[in-house]
């Protein structure tokens, strides 16, 4: 069967789907921090989130006209899965815990462009996994970025003084500088050092997934995205029976902190 030509990127359906994940990709820091409660089960939100994905998928692979379910099943074994999803679905729900404490302790800018260090992540773990080199422009782009993040958190500040000052090994007398980097502030560690981490963790998993679906022969994309599923949904279910997360579960309840308006980021974040 012929596979489905991909709209190209100056068409008018590929501007509105990057709009549209410009614009979830904008507003989910607001919604996860708005609607989830900081003293609600991660967990929990996780399992939601990937039920919700898992629904998607088959939603997307069952009502395709294009791909049909013998297709996408054709070849399909529990050992392939195994080797093709276990590994990155543990790394994603990693992942996944630390972007949730971040959304929760970071404001929607500094997030977002924390975020994108993923694409440092990225580059990096695909040259050590893949051997796949960057050109000299691409290097320029990722220092930029990462420069940008490093100001954005005042680890680089742009004030000229302070460089004077500390070449000069003087101090400033103003101790409210907020240029000034503290690991121990909770902006840091709940905030700063778990997006750094999911960002990290993000291209770490992106390039073990390339590599393995390379040698793996491929997969659907939504079929791949259901292993994911399915693999982290047992993985979590598996924590809450052995860890004490589970023992939250049983005295809180799974739903302890929720409210109607918290599916809404696990919505927008599943689409």
């Amino acid at each position: 069967m012929a596979a489905s030509k991909a709209p190209s990127p100056s068409s008018p359906k590929a501007l509105i789907y990057m709009s549209l994940l410009a614009l979830q990709f904008g507003i989910q820091p607001c919604l996860t921090k708005k609607f989830t409660s900081p003293e609600i089960i991660i967990p929990t939100v996780i399992f939601t989130q990937e039920m919700v994905k898992l629904l998607m998928a088959i939603i997307g692979i069952t009502l395709s006209t294009s791909t049909k379910w013998k297709d996408v099943t054709s070849g399909w074994s529990i050992q392939s899965w195994l080797r093709l999803a276990l590994l990155p679905a543990t790394i994603y729900l990693v992942q996944s815990t630390c972007s949730l404490l971040a959304y929760q302790n970071l404001d929607a800018v500094t997030f977002n462009v924390l975020n994108q260090t993923k694409t440092l992540s990225a580059a990096l773990c695909c040259f050590l996994l893949l051997g796949k080199r960057q050109s000299k422009l691409q290097i320029v782009a990722l220092v930029v970025l990462l420069l940008a993040a490093l100001v954005l958190e005042g680890v680089l500040p742009l004030d000229f003084k302070y460089y004077v000052n500390y070449l000069s090994n003087t101090k400033t007398a103003d101790n409210n500088d907020t240029t000034k980097f503290s690991i121990s502030s909770r902006h840091v560690s709940h905030g700063v050092l778990p997006i750094m981490l999911a960002s990290f963790l993000s291209g770490l998993a992106g390039a073990i997934t390339q590599k393995r679906l390379q040698s793996g022969g491929g997969r659907n994309a939504l079929m791949f995205t259901m292993e994911l599923c399915v693999a982290s949904i047992l993985i979590l279910l598996v924590s809450f029976a052995t860890s004490e997360v589970g023992k939250k579960i049983q005295e809180r309840g799974f739903f302890d902190r929720w409210t109607l308006l918290t599916l809404v980021p696990i919505l927008t974040n599943s689409a």
